[in-house]
């Protein structure tokens, strides 16, 4: 496969699940400033930006701006608009290899985005719209691509997204008006899967276990983590006896383990930092994928020929 064909198909993994995400952690932000009214909603959106990487978060900061940095900013891939419209331009350099269907669904999705921001269209039922779409985009391309090397590299992009994201979501709980265990579950659609593992028992530490450490649910952390270990490995399968030589999955795997072999309160005691190292993996494994599957040819230089 082409080196620009397979990053192509990373990043489409990747942009549509961060357009998913983020209208999750947004949508649970904006719901939690709507039901408490005590709640600082300057520092709380302050809060919310610097989760999100944002940069130049000014003092003051209202839920209008966070909408308009997070979710409209056609320049910054980190929001919405701009994550679906490089996701559409991805599929489109790599047209000869996405299905029809997948083609169709991202460029309906773009298209439609400037209606669906009308007035009449309210910004929770606009994070529900791209919600759905991001299934739909996850769903026919699960149905409808072999599930060989292409596939292989949209589900690596989409997890390790996905780790990060959740990730992230689960650091707000620790900030300023940061949103329940609750509001954390059902932004993940996580929250009737938790009750029924649980038999109805709630607490932070048991939800804290099930986002970050459930094996069988696909948004936690180490559900995705697990999930790009695997597409690495089918990408390029171990031929060593001793170890693993692929700089990326020795990244993924130790964070893995590291959240494996350590209980929920351990956890919890420091969340900000445990949150931030997954999201340094993530972003250090991301970097090994590029330079492993899609490096930069290095440019030709003409040089004069000397006469001596």
């Amino acid at each position: 496969m082409l080196s620009r064909i397979a990053e192509a198909l990373f990043w489409i993994g990747r942009y549509v699940e961060r357009a998913d995400d983020t209208s999750r952690i947004l949508d649970t932000h904006l719901q939690v400033l709507l039901e408490d009214s005590w709640v600082d909603e300057s520092s709380a959106c302050r809060s919310l930006l610097s989760v999100m990487g944002a940069e130049d978060v000014p003092d003051r900061v209202d839920r209008r701006q966070v909408v308009a940095r997070l979710v409209d900013d056609r320049e910054s891939a980190s929001s919405i608009v701009g994550s679906l419209g490089a996701a559409r331009e991805n599929a489109r350099r790599a047209r000869e290899t996405v299905s029809t269907e997948m083609w169709q669904v991202l460029n309906t999705t773009w298209t439609a985005l400037p209606e669906m921001r009308r007035e009449g269209v309210s910004v929770h039922g606009y994070l529900t719209w791209v919600r759905e779409r991001a299934a739909m985009v996850a769903g026919v391309a699960d149905a409808t691509m072999s599930h060989d090397d292409c596939w292989h590299f949209i589900a690596l992009g989409r997890s390790l997204e996905r780790a990060d994201m959740t990730a992230r979501l689960v650091a707000m709980r620790a900030i300023e008006g940061g949103p329940s265990w609750t509001h954390l579950m059902r932004s993940c659609g996580a929250y009737q899967a938790f009750l029924r593992t649980y038999r109805g028992a709630t607490g932070d530490e048991k939800a804290a276990e099930f986002l970050l450490l459930d094996r069988l649910f696909p948004r936690s952390v180490f559900a995705a983590l697990t999930t790009a270990e695997a597409c690495l490995e089918a990408l390029e399968p171990s031929a060593g006896r001793v170890g693993v030589a692929e700089g990326a999955r020795r990244r993924l795997g130790r964070v893995r383990t590291g959240l494996e072999y350590r209980g929920a309160a351990d956890l919890l005691a420091d969340l900000p930092a445990e949150m931030e190292k997954i999201q340094r993996a993530c972003s250090q494994a991301s970097d090994d994928v590029a330079a492993r599957f899609f490096p930069r040819g290095a440019t030709t230089a003409w040089m004069s020929e000397v006469v001596s």
